[in-house]
């Protein structure tokens, strides 16, 4: 992409063009000329984008206003100078807004006014260019954002979806070990307790753990003789199985080494023999 700004003079007056020509030579633009406006609009066909014309208000078949409002038509970027002597003044400045112009210059000009204006209206281009790019960018961005807010909802749907099948999961889990005539309670790798079915909670002497000891240590929720089985039970072993008394009644410890999705712990399974 060409970076340098092209500057288009028309007027059908060739000296004209020649004094713009000289007034510019030495600045950092790329000097385009074109005799007339069908003239004018072919070259910046040709050498688009063009950041700035400068036309002259009298010229055949097409006048500088007419030939701008085509300009603003197809090329609404490119910042539009019409150049008149004072006796159109009045003309011009009721026209100015059918092209869009930027700005009117009078002939004959002042050529350090003509460059100032001409260097206004380049820097006017280019705030313009960077102010589209920025809304751009800012579009995509909210576009961008959009899109990762709908992701957003859709992953907390999914989580929340998944989150409330696991908790229907273990209420059915907690439920069937509700149902079971035997006691299980579920021990962490740090000793915490972490699941205990109904039978192993109750009054009166009947309990393996006292109730609401769910989350509390072994060593505080557990009576001694069956820590001092758990500790004693091997590391190397899987599966255990100790007769013991609690509550005035005789059980069948079994100890179950678990291990599943890098969670480590122990499941201690109480029959009570005055069953079997």
């Amino acid at each position: 992409m060409n970076d340098a700004i092209r500057i288009l003079c028309v007027d059908d007056e060739k000296n004209v063009l020649k004094s713009l020509y000289r007034l510019f030579i030495d600045e950092d633009y790329e000097l385009l000329t074109a005799s007339s406006g069908e003239e004018g609009l072919e070259t910046i066909r040709a050498n688009a984008p063009v950041q700035l014309v400068i036309s002259d208000y009298r010229m055949p078949e097409m006048n500088g206003v007419d030939f701008l409002r085509q300009v603003f038509e197809k090329w609404p970027d490119t910042v539009r100078i019409v150049l008149s002597g004072y006796a159109d003044t009045a003309s011009v400045v009721a026209a100015i807004n059918e092209g869009q112009i930027y700005k009117f210059v009078p002939k004959p000009w002042n050529d350090d006014e003509l460059k100032v204006t001409v260097k206004n209206a380049v820097g006017h281009y280019l705030a313009e260019q960077k102010n589209r790019e920025l809304t751009r960018q800012l579009k995509e961005k909210n576009q961008e954002l959009e899109i990762l807010n709908q992701n957003l909802e859709r992953m907390v749907e999914m989580r929340t979806s998944k989150l409330m099948f696991r908790n229907r999961a273990l209420a059915a889990a907690q439920n069937i070990l509700n149902l079971l005539p035997l006691a299980v309670i579920g021990i962490d790798v740090e000793g915490l307790i972490v699941q205990c079915n109904r039978r192993s909670i109750g009054a009166n002497g009947e309990a393996i753990i006292p109730p609401a000891n769910l989350g509390a240590h072994r060593r505080q929720a557990l009576a001694p003789r069956v820590n001092e089985l758990i500790d004693r039970f091997p590391e190397d072993e899987t599966r255990g199985l100790y007769d013991l008394e609690l509550g005035g009644r005789a059980w069948r410890l079994e100890i179950l080494r678990m291990s599943q999705e890098g969670q480590e712990g122990m499941l201690l399974v109480f029959h009570e023999r005055n069953h079997e």
